[in-house]
């Protein structure tokens, strides 16, 4: 005997009837419901033919109801986070860049441009003077 066990707990679905859930057998209901009534109600008016087609056309909303499945969401779910996103609360997301290495040099192109000459050799000099009065400040104290 052979137990079947899904990967993922969340995939676990109980079986109603044809192992089918609970929603799937009611919405095949209203499928088959849609398409008996619509069927019925055009055969005198358009024909057989016609009218099966559009009995399939009535049912196929109600089946694909039931079993639609969006990342764990059902059609209701989906369709009301949908809503919500686009229609409710839409939010203009602008992307803006940070270049970092534009950041870093600041300092260096700054100095460079006022005074015409290499940036990087002026914040060098700089930061040498300022370790070396940390360096005699530390050794007073």
């Amino acid at each position: 005997m052979e137990v079947k066990m899904n990967k993922e707990i969340q995939e676990f679905q109980e079986s109603f009837f044809f192992g089918l859930s609970m929603r799937q057998c009611f919405f095949s209901v209203l499928a088959i419901a849609a398409a008996v009534g619509v069927y019925l109600g055009t055969k005198d008016t358009c024909g057989t033919e016609i009218a099966g087609w559009l009995s399939v056309f009535a049912a196929a909303p109600f089946a694909g109801c039931g079993f639609f499945r969006y990342h764990q969401m059902t059609l209701e779910k989906f369709v009301w986070v949908w809503l919500k996103s686009e229609i409710l609360c839409p939010k203009k997301l602008v992307f803006q860049s940070e270049n970092l290495y534009l950041k870093c040099l600041e300092e260096t192109i700054e100095i460079g441009t006022r005074s015409c000459r290499n940036g990087t050799e002026l914040v060098e000099r700089k930061r040498s003077k300022n370790r070396k009065k940390k360096g005699r400040g530390d050794a007073v104290d």
